[in-house]
Parts: C-alpha cells; sequence; structure tokens
C-alpha cells in the first residue's frame, strides 16, 4: 500500500488528515506522530521532516477527529476521550496505514494516547514510546493553565490565532476545554496502563511546562516496570519540539538509535 504525501483517512466514520514524510510503512520503520489537546497535523510545523532527516525512518502523522482539516466531532467530548482514541481509533489507523514497526511520538493529549496504547494494547510492531509532556494524572496547576487558556480564548484574539489551524476552531477548542474543566476530569488517571508497557520509555519535559509538574516524570518513572529515559530542557515549556527543537530532536534521535526501534 502507498499513501500519497498528503491526504485523509477514512477511519470510524471521520476523515481525518494526514502527512507522510519519507518512506513508506512498508518500506521503512514508521514514526507515528499523535498532537497535542490544541494541535494537529500543520502545527507539528517542520518538526516531522527534521525528525526524519534525522533518524532515516518514515513519519507519518495525523490530525484526530475534531482537529485540523478533519472532520468535528459532537460536543461535548466523553471524558474518556482520550482512551476511545487510543484503544479504538488508533489501531485502526495503524492497520490502515500497513504500520510494520516502528516508534510512537506523542506530545501531551498524544502523550497519553501513546501511553495508553503502548499499555492497553500488546503490539509488538511498537519497539519504543516517546513521550513529550505527557499527562497521567490531572494537577491542579495543569487545570488553572487550561482554565487561563479557556479566558483568552474568550477575551483576546486566542481564537483568531487558532483558527488559522482548525477547520471548526470552537469544535477544536471546546472539545478539549470542555473535558479537561468538566468537574469529573479531576478523577482521570492513566498511570495503571504504565505497568504494562513492555518497551523503552522517552519523557522529554520542558523544565518551565506551564500544563504539568515533575510529577508526571516521578509517576513515569514509579509506574513503569520497563526503561524510562527522561530529558529535562531548561528554558523549554509544554512544546520543547517549538521551543527548544534542536535539544528535542536529539534526544528522540538518541533514544531511538540507542533502543535500536527504526532499524
Amino acid at each position: 500500500m502507498t499513501f500519497a504525501p498528503s491526504g485523509f483517512l477514512s477511519i470510524s466514520g471521520a476523515e481525518l488528515e494526514y502527512r507522510m514524510i519519507g518512506p513508506q510503512p512498508a518500506a521503512a520503520p514508521t514514526i507515528v506522530m499523535l498532537h497535542e489537546g490544541l494541535g494537529c497535523t500543520a502545527l507539528w510545523g517542520d518538526f516531522p521532516e527534521r525528525l526524519q532527516a534525522a533518524t532515516g525512518a518514515g513519519v507519518f502523522v495525523y490530525s484526530r477527529a475534531g482537529y485540523g482539516a478533519s472532520s468535528p466531532v459532537t460536543l461535548p467530548r466523553p471524558l474518556d476521550y482520550m482512551h476511545r482514541e487510543a484503544l479504538d481509533v488508533l489501531p485502526r489507523v495503524l492497520e490502515r496505514i500497513g504500520f510494520r514497526r516502528g516508534l510512537l511520538l506523542g506530545h501531551s493529549d498524544g502523550a497519553s494516547i501513546a501511553a495508553i496504547y503502548a499499555g492497553g494494547v500488546q503490539d509488538h510492531r511498537i519497539g519504543a514510546v516517546a513521550l513529550i509532556a505527557p499527562h497521567f494524572v490531572t494537577e491542579e496547576v495543569g487545570l488553572a493553565a487550561i482554565a487561563e487558556t479557556r479566558r483568552a480564548y474568550q477575551t483576546t484574539n486566542l481564537r483568531e490565532k487558532l483558527a488559522r489551524w482548525h477547520r471548526d476552531v470552537d469544535n477544536t477548542f471546546h472539545g478539549w476545554a470542555g473535558a479537561w474543566l468538566d468537574p469529573d476530569f479531576r478523577q482521570w488517571d492513566i498511570s495503571d496502563h504504565l505497568a504494562y508497557i513492555r518497551v523503552p520509555v522517552l519523557i522529554v519535559q520542558g523544565a518551565d511546562d506551564q500544563y504539568g509538574t515533575m510529577r508526571q516524570i516521578e509517576i513515569g518513572r514509579e509506574e513503569c516496570y520497563c526503561p524510562v529515559e527522561v530529558t529535562i530542557l531548561p528554558g523549554a515549556g509544554h512544546s520543547p519540539h517549538r521551543e527548544a527543537p534542536v535539544a528535542t530532536l536529539k534526544a528522540i534521535a538518541e533514544f531511538a538509535s540507542a533502543v535500536g526501534c527504526l532499524t
């Protein structure tokens, strides 16, 4: 199966936009990138191209339903939406692209989805997992930052900025903020999945992440039985791949090389 460099996949009744950089999954290991809670294919910028050049692997990037140019979702999102993405949608995406072997790379919500998949689906094709600013549990500091972002969306030009990237920006924003700020979401906890991950894990964390503290890393180290490598990037916040791209790229490429998941 050969894919065009960009297009749409019909998955679970939704049209999901994607980009394929470098060799196809049938020809080489593949890095599958999972974006953040307000992200999409385009918001990764040139990081997928740089990652492909650094590793030689194919890089597959897609926008989940409700993001970018993909189909919108019905609101409110269910509070287990990340579990649904990991256990229902992602397996179909991997099957559809003919994924054979490689690495899951997730940022924020995408990192949580990658962790749920790695722990919830014993997929021998996944050789390692790289998590940028992952969430394993909710934290007050993170919820406060999301509440502040919602205020900015309502009172500043943040909505206008995000509308450049998302087909239905209100669907995108309220789907994310509405779930995280629901009082019942305070109980959200995916740490039980970590004990079932059977491949090496890399965590890349900005030292100044406004959405999560070092507690997330402590949980990762405590709950995982697999090897966990941690890279803390001084001066970086919640998006190290944008704020410290060289260091983030180096950490991921060296990790992938060391564990041999892209050979």
